[in-house]
């Protein structure tokens, strides 16, 4: 024991600083540790995080893969067409509830408009709140003042059905393009605030695109259209987005006036996809299970990089879950797509548009049995489920048959040559070279020759040994549209069919089911040279008269609206008078006609009112010989005649050939078009006479039209197969 006394006080400055240290030396310690807890606890987040991810990518890929026998596009337009109470129920009742039991699986909801305006409640896009013209029916006011979103309604629906929903998004919508009908409706605010965002104007429209089609080369372009995506994701339980690049094809204003998509444009498009996938991932792994992306695109890489999408490049970049083709036309067979997708992993889904071909008589490509066709040749390619789109009646019988390709089998077909026949080159200068398809429709006929055949590819997708083996019969039947007044043989996969039956213009040749195949089957068409013209060729091959109604050749288009044809005094009436889109009135006769050789159209026809035509197309080029009541005119050329038109019946005569054509007028030349003839028809074929077109009128009595051509036509093949 040491005593108080002794305790030198000096000894205090070193006991204090020994403290100090012993102080110091543990808080270095606590912080230390502190810190090392603070990076342990980061790394174990960071790699929470990717297995988080990783988890997210095999659920996302899982879902990809789910049976989805078919998907149904609904455009959304459900809400301000139909009328019907502002509710949930009477909104489902218009498209949705009735597909209850049927083989939808999904649901694709597209309810945005002309890019900029929507269909729900949004503080990114525009509601179109538009309750004018054929817009009175526009429930989205009344739905938002009660709270009521579509998307949401939607969303519910699926979740209590089991039905996947996406939310669609139109890459380019241009429904506002069109100067009269709804066009100038649907034109967004965005749009006509900033003008320059958009590839044209009205008075200045490019050549390959709609003029009011948004600019993606416009990074607020690109930064609007990723909003849009992003606030539909946080806000709806939605299981995807599908971004359709079919709807419509024109991204680049660079593209639109003739070029082609370059790097800058490619790259520029990838990183808006870079950005949607993070972004869906992010909110998946939010909410806790994924966002998928389906892409609707042609169905060509080489096309689509053209255009500016750089499709091999985001299946190879896992931005893509779900692949959709086609829509307006088709540049290959089916398989091109399956495969491409298949190699990355992608289901692919084709897309049966509705056809917009309106020459259909006997046979129609939206006939069920088409539908079943199309269908049969979609699954033989390997798909994996079917996509309709614009087909919008939810009681209708393909939601309840293309989703079975064994229930299929047993059912009876249409097999047509072209379905779709939209013009590749509608978005991209060149873009028919992309084309590996046939095309054969009563607009853009072929020719049918003595010497050399004629050549028709149609692709079946039933297997009728298959059929035979289950205990069941196949009749088939090769049906042959032509103009003209020669017999013809026909052949398939190197058998020579028997002697047709004759149903008015078409030949009806029994097909024995072993000479048909599946996958790619050859005709081969020719007139038969006993039965070429015995004697000198006739003066006229087709004759009309206007005392009775046009019949075949002769075929209607258009005539809707406030559209009329009617015989008055022993003479045919034609009226056009309406403006909207869509608004004509002609007759048509489809037939294959040669550049090389002279065709001539001889009418008769007294103006009444505004202006009448007959129209020209040689596949090449064409021209519209305009009737005022003051002249007449070659509309493409610009050249014209003045003459009164209304004093009585003149006798107009028509001829062309080669890049000429000629008008004259009882028997005097009037109008010499040597060397104009150069207005491009797209592969259109045909002649055709009536009244105006939209938003022009016109009103004329036609006594009499008589055509030359020498060329025997093929306006359509069509196979039926009848199961029994």
């Amino acid at each position: 024991m040491i005593p108080r006394a002794r305790l030198n006080i000096c000894n205090l400055p070193i006991v204090f600083l020994t403290l100090m240290f012993l102080l110091l030396v543990l808080g270095e310690s606590s912080v230390a540790v502190q810190e090392a807890e603070a990076k342990q606890a980061a790394v174990q987040q960071d790699k929470a995080k990717p297995t988080k991810l990783a988890q997210l990518k095999q659920q996302r890929k899982k879902a990809a893969h789910r049976k989805r026998r078919m998907i149904f596009n609904n455009d959304g337009d459900d809400v301000i067409y139909t009328k019907k109470e502002p509710t949930a129920e009477a909104l489902l009742a218009v498209r949705t509830t009735p597909l209850i039991g049927s083989q939808v699986d999904s649901i694709f909801y597209s309810n945005s408009l002309s890019f900029g305006d929507c269909l729900h409640n949004s503080k990114v896009m525009a509601p179109f709140v538009c309750t004018e013209a054929m817009f009175k029916d526009n429930i989205l006011p009344e739905l938002m003042a009660k709270g009521i979103d579509p998307i949401q309604v939607m969303v519910e629906f699926g979740h209590k059905q089991g039905i996947e929903i996406f939310w669609d998004m139109r890459m380019n919508d241009t429904h506002d393009a069109m100067i009269g009908g709804y066009g100038p409706y649907l034109r967004p605010k965005f749009k006509i605030d900033n003008p320059q965002y958009i590839v044209g104007a009205r008075d200045r429209q490019p050549p390959h695109g709609p003029w009011t089609s948004i600019d993606y080369g416009r990074p607020e372009v690109r930064d609007l259209a990723f909003r849009f995506f992003e606030e539909v994701c946080r806000r709806f339980d939605i299981d995807g987005v599908e971004m359709d690049f079919f709807r419509h094809a024109c991204f680049f204003k660079s593209v639109a006036w003739g070029g082609r998509a370059g790097q800058k444009e490619l790259d520029m498009m990838t990183a808006l996809m870079r950005c949607i996938r993070e972004m869906t991932e992010k909110e998946g792994l939010r909410r806790g299970r994924p966002i998928l992306i389906a892409i609707r695109v042609p169905d060509s890489v080489e096309y689509c990089k053209s255009i500016g999408l750089d499709l091999e490049k985001w299946l190879a970049e896992d931005l893509v879950d779900i692949l959709v083709g086609t829509g307006y036309f088709r540049l290959n067979r089916w398989e091109y797509l399956v495969e491409l997708g298949h190699r990355h992993g992608v289901p692919v889904y084709p897309c049966l548009s509705e056809s917009r071909i309106q020459t259909d008589t006997r046979f129609r490509r939206n006939s069920i049995e088409s539908y079943r066709g199309r269908a049969m040749k979609a699954y033989a390619a390997g798909a994996d489920g079917i996509y309709l789109f614009n087909y919008f009646n939810p009681r209708g019988q393909c939601w309840r048959e293309l989703g079975d390709p064994k229930a299929l089998r047993a059912m009876d077909k249409l097999y047509f040559v072209t379905v779709r026949d939209g013009s590749p080159e509608r978005y991209l200068a060149g873009g028919d070279k992309y084309s590996h398809l046939p095309i054969l429709t009563p607009t853009k006929p072929l020719p049918i020759n003595t010497n050399k055949p004629t050549v028709v590819e149609l692709t079946v997708g039933d297997d009728l040994g298959r059929v035979c083996e289950e205990g069941r019969q196949a009749k088939v039947t090769c049906h042959v549209q032509r103009t003209g007044k020669r017999n013809i043989s026909v052949g398939l996969n190197g058998h020579a069919l028997g002697e047709p039956a004759e149903v008015d213009d078409w030949l009806d040749f029994s097909v024995p089911p072993e000479y048909l195949k599946r996958g790619v089957n050859r005709f081969s068409l020719r007139t038969k040279p006993e039965n070429v013209h015995a004697g000198k060729d006739p003066k006229w091959t087709v004759e009309y008269t206007g005392a009775v109604m046009p019949a075949i050749p002769w075929r209607k288009m258009g005539f809707s609206g406030n559209c009329i044809a009617e015989i008055r005094d022993a003479r045919l009436f034609i009226a056009d008078r309406g403006t909207d889109g869509g608004n004509y009135a002609f007759f048509r006769c489809p037939c294959f006609i040669d550049p090389s050789v002279e065709t001539i159209i001889e009418a008769r026809v007294k103006p009444i009112s505004g202006w009448s035509s007959i129209l020209i197309e040689n596949g090449t080029s064409g021209e519209e010989i305009q009737f005022y009541t003051d002249r007449v005119k070659a509309r493409h050329s610009g050249l014209s005649h003045a003459l009164n038109t209304t004093d009585t019946f003149h006798t107009y005569h028509v001829s062309v050939i080669n890049d000429d054509f000629k008008v004259s007028v009882d028997g005097e030349l009037k109008i010499d078009g040597t060397g104009k003839l150069t207005h491009p028809s797209n592969g259109r074929s045909g002649i055709c006479f009536g009244a105006a077109n939209s938003p022009n009128r016109g009103e004329a009595l036609w006594e009499s039209v008589r055509i030359y051509n020498k060329a025997e036509t093929l306006n359509d093949l069509v196979l039926s197969i009848q199961i029994q």
